[in-house]
């Protein structure tokens, strides 16, 4: 099919092109960490490596960077026009060249060769090295780290000798894809962070440079800036990244750091000239952790608020002050004092209450507690609604919580190593579960958005759509990735069930998971009968769980399909609860009818959420 227009078919092959590179540059895990067993094969140690190092970080370039400069190549311009040619190849394909050459030149190192081998494995792609120095020396840190890692079978010791109370030696955290290879050989007794020095110069450029992206990509599709944009904020930006996150925040704000030598010692204002845009107002959705080792985080967000809500600019140029005085009249309407109503106008920073953490919208999808999405949204706001600031510890605010949430356009979180992805962990339930919060109190279809800094030299925001495509793509569906997996047994097929729980978790809450994906999942691990007879074999219980929530997405309409295909899923999930009824005997199983329930079931639950429901009440329709 061609496309008229030759500028639109133009547009539509680069936006192909974007998408399937960014499918392409999935990093992937092959197999689980087994405690004490590291990689030390020198083909698996090569790849290992090579992946590691496969991003420009603060502390070192890339590899690939490193390789092309040797041979007289602009890295950058090689990234920026991946469809241009250089020699016989295009640009992308000599991208994959230097990860190629990188990983067989490690491989022959590692086997005891010379330094002379890099040379060689360049000039089969026809290059020439121009350049010596910066190349070896890159390969000899990579040496180190491969040895770093083969050193992690120390854990082992490490582990008793805590067990035994003797002393385990120190060492930092971190990210390795981000050039820390300080953080080998693990086993050791790790410290976190230096909480006063965050956010770091460094990632301070990375918070201004991605916020400026955020606001850009939001104005492209809407004509101007979001009012207000949510924030879902992990520790991980301040233990493996230097608070990239933080800095964003700041900068959306108006507000930066001023630092005394490496240590942030306040802030100041960004004047609205230099800033040449209004100020953001920001939601933030802190995590237990943040709460409890990152308090400096609470202070820096609650003093740049402080700042913007008291200048004398227009409301239009000041987000931060014109919801501020709003939120204080409709504070004031619903029963609290002036003063009250300015402290509680003033919180951003909102988590579990003092104890608690997640967000506890996962505990209702994964136990079917929910029937529709303003259920998910009154279960975020309650395990969200407590304040944190410099002089407030968890203070029960729903009422400004949901004021806020009312403003909110676009919600984001950094996505900083594909260590870890959204059908990890409760994703779905933080970020998710504040978008639908937002959409069911305001009818807005919120965006949710990714800020990729997985390359620091090439930030980019990503819906969180194409990134859950991305990750089913580069994990779930992918072959190699699931071979891998299942060398693990039962801890393997446990992986694949929840992931697959934890995408229906993200259908249940934003809607973004499309029908095919579901689709694809059900033929490649329910009705695939080699598939299926493995995790007879390794794990039924984590089969029953797949076809359960297939069959359950399919029941509440969240994945449309054909009849055939879900009676061969019926089918599938008869003969699975049979075999664990056989195994088990009759009553043991959690499968059957998929029974749904809401707090009106349950009389404690009802009680605990009889606030929210009466601030949702006020503020839904006003």
């Amino acid at each position: 099919m061609r496309i008229a227009n030759p500028e639109d078919e133009e547009r539509t092959i680069e936006e192909i092109h974007r998408y399937v590179e960014l499918m392409r540059g999935s990093q992937i895990n092959l197999g689980l960490h087994i405690f004490g067993y590291p990689p030390n094969e020198p083909e698996r140690l090569a790849e290992y490596v090579a992946t590691a190092m496969a991003y420009d970080s603060y502390s070192s370039p890339s590899i690939k960077r490193v390789i092309a400069e040797a041979i007289g190549l602009d890295y950058d311009e090689l990234k920026k026009n991946p469809l241009g040619t250089t020699n016989r190849f295009t640009n992308r394909e000599l991208l994959e060249i230097f990860h190629r050459i990188a990983v067989k030149s490690l491989e022959r190192l590692l086997k005891g060769e010379s330094f002379e081998v890099i040379a060689e494995e360049i000039e089969k792609f026809g290059f020439k090295v121009t350049e010596k120095e910066k190349l070896e020396e890159t390969f000899r840190k990579a040496l180190e780290g491969a040895e770093k890692i083969i050193e992690c079978k120390k854990e082992h010791k490490g582990f008793l000798k805590g067990l035994s109370g003797e002393y385990v030696e120190p060492c930092p955290s971190g990210a390795i894809t981000r050039g820390k290879f300080e953080i080998l050989p693990t086993g050791r007794n790790f410290y976190a962070v230096d909480p006063r020095t965050l956010p770091t110069k460094a990632a301070w450029r990375i918070g201004v440079e991605t916020a400026e992206k955020l606001l850009e990509e939001y104005m492209k599709k809407h004509g101007k800036y979001p009012e207000s944009v949510g924030q879902v904020l992990w520790s991980i930006d301040g233990y493996k990244v230097d608070g990239e996150q933080i800095a964003q925040i700041l900068y959306l704000i108006g507000v930066r750091p001023v630092w005394k030598e490496d240590v942030v010692a306040g802030l100041e204002g960004i004047p609205l000239e230099d800033l040449g845009r209004p100020r953001i107002d920001v939601l933030v959705r802190i995590s237990g952790i943040v709460r409890d080792t990152l308090p400096n985080y609470i202070y820096l967000i609650d003093e740049a608020i402080e700042k913007v809500v008291t200048l004398d600019e227009p409301l239009e140029m000041n987000y931060i002050r014109k919801h501020y005085v709003e939120h204080i009249k409709k504070l004031i309407e619903l029963g609290k004092s002036f003063e009250e109503a300015q402290r509680f106008a003033r919180f951003r920073v909102f988590s579990a209450p003092p104890g608690a953490y997640g967000a506890g919208v996962n505990l209702a999808v994964e136990s079917s507690g929910w029937k529709s999405d303003e259920d998910l949204a009154k279960v975020w706001i309650q395990w969200s609604g407590y304040a944190y600031g410099k002089d407030t510890f968890g203070v029960e605010a729903y009422d400004s919580l949901v004021l806020s949430l009312k403003e909110v356009d676009v919600i984001n979180r950094n996505h900083i190593s594909d260590e870890h992805d959204p059908t990890n962990c409760c994703y779905f339930a933080h970020h998710g579960g504040f978008k639908a919060a937002v959409d069911a109190l305001t009818g807005k279809n919120a965006e949710v958005v990714q800020t990729d800094t997985r390359d620091i030299s090439d930030t980019k925001i990503v819906e969180v759509k194409v990134e859950l495509e991305r990750v089913v793509r580069a994990k779930l569906l992918n072959e190699r990735w699931i071979e891998e997996m299942k060398k693990h047994g039962y801890r393997g097929a446990s992986e694949f069930s929840k992931k697959i729980n934890h995408l229906y978790g993200w259908e249940a809450t934003t809607k973004l998971v499309e029908d095919w994906v579901f689709d694809e999942i059900a033929g490649k691990y329910v009705l695939d009968e080699e598939m299926r007879r493995w995790f007879e074999e390794h794990n039924p219980y984590a089969i029953e769980e797949i076809a359960r929530r297939l069959i359950e997405a399919y029941e509440r309409g969240l994945w449309e399909t054909s009849e055939e295909l879900i009676e061969r899923l019926m089918e599938v999930y008869s003969e699975i609860e049979g075999i664990l009824e056989e195994s088990l005997g009759e009553g043991e199983v959690q499968g059957g009818t998929i029974e749904i329930y809401t707090a009106e079931d349950d009389e404690h639950w009802s009680e605990n959420m009889r606030e929210v429901d009466g601030i949702w009440g006020l503020v839904k329709n006003d």
